[in-house]
């Protein structure tokens, strides 16, 4: 069957008008601004604005992307969780350079953001998992994440047997199970405004202990 170009494609357009982003608002700290941004999009009840687009690629350069969830923030970067076995967890192995993308059309914002990823402590991930619901928990040993599987009951079968198996006992944390920190040498902030003409704001530092410049780009 051959697929049709729809023609509404080029013609879907939105005018962006709700705010602006100068220098003076954005501050000298870009983690302290995404702090602002986060909890303007807590208040405004966005649909889960935690979600983010994580970008690895591994060393022949070929790019992978999918979203993962932000739980931990503080002044040294952005915490998620995942299999260390899992496509993104091989690839952050071989590459540590990714991306993270959080987009929040509802405010007409994104932000991207550019570093280096390193596994948190194990005991960080041990209090992670620990908080878990018993589910999930139950999930990250059911899963070989991101390995081919024969059909959906095996992984279901799976999950039972493992439900059985810690049937009234504590589940420990996987050792193919854990948190990622993102260290961020580039966060850059958009704000959506009318004809196009965006703010884009990006900061950048060599290394954690570099202060951060600031410079305005082009839309």
């Amino acid at each position: 069957m051959r697929m049709k170009n729809n023609p509404q494609l080029a013609h879907l357009r939105k005018n962006y008008t709700l705010a602006g982003l100068n220098e003076q608002q954005a501050g000298n700290n870009p983690l302290i601004l995404f702090s602002l941004w986060f909890e303007q999009s807590l208040e405004a009840q966005l649909p889960e604005p935690n979600a983010m687009i994580l970008a690895t690629s591994a060393k022949n350069g070929k790019v992978s992307a999918r979203t993962v969830l932000l739980k931990e923030l503080d002044e040294t970067g952005f915490v998620f969780f995942t299999n260390y076995s899992s496509r993104k967890g091989l690839e952050m192995e071989e590459n540590h350079h990714v991306a993270l993308v959080f987009l929040w059309l509802e405010l007409e914002r994104q932000i991207r953001i550019e570093g280096v990823c390193e596994k948190i402590l194990p005991e960080a991930s041990d209090a992670y998992f620990a908080q878990r619901p018993r589910e999930s928990q139950l999930g990250a040993w059911a899963s070989d994440q991101s390995k081919e599987i024969a059909s959906k009951d095996i992984l279901n079968d799976r999950f039972k047997e493992l439900e059985a198996l810690y049937h009234g006992k504590s589940i420990p944390r996987p050792a193919n199970w854990g948190g990622y920190r993102v260290v961020p040498e580039m966060m850059e902030f958009w704000q959506g405004r009318p004809g196009r003409m965006h703010d884009r704001i990006v900061f950048h530092r060599p290394n954690p202990e570099s202060l951060w410049s600031i410079k305005r780009l082009q839309p």
